[in-house]
């Protein structure tokens, strides 16, 4: 094997992990937000507050993931095919609108700094919900277009 071709291995293994991290980093924070979403009627409790709690740190993880290792990866100039390029680019204002939904989900829920509120937790979790389906066809657009050879 050349090293060129070996470059290109190393760069395609590269995005494989990195995609297979997103996806799984996703699927957590989708059990999380279903397992929330099934306890109402909300109510104050520690398994609540546990969970919300969980779910929030993960929610960010997946959002922090998505932008600085993913789109972090491309802006960096480490993706060098066009069509994932131009796809990035097209769908970037998209994303971050969705991924602000998630910041300001966690800065209301996140029990680390404020009291917990629940009155508006259902309609802040269906908008959530919307702004997340959003995110995720963005970013299987972008997926695929990393996949593409």
């Amino acid at each position: 094997m050349s090293s060129r071709e070996q470059r290109t291995l190393e760069r395609r293994t590269t995005t494989q992990n990195l995609i297979d991290k997103l996806l799984a980093e996703r699927q957590e924070m989708l059990v999380l937000f279903c397992q929330v979403a099934g306890l109402e009627p909300y109510h104050r409790s520690d398994s609540l507050d546990q969970l919300l709690q969980r779910f929030c740190q993960v929610l960010i993880d997946y959002t922090a993931f998505g932008h600085f290792e993913v789109f972090g990866r491309i802006s960096d100039g480490n993706e060098r095919r066009s069509g994932v390029i131009h796809m990035a680019e097209k769908i970037y204002p998209e994303f971050v609108l969705a991924s602000e939904a998630a910041v300001a989900f966690n800065d209301k829920y996140d029990l680390s700094d404020h009291a917990l509120v629940l009155e508006k937790l259902s309609d802040d979790l269906s908008h959530l919900g919307e702004e997340l389906a959003v995110r995720i066809e963005l970013e299987d657009q972008l997926l695929s277009s990393m996949l593409s050879r």
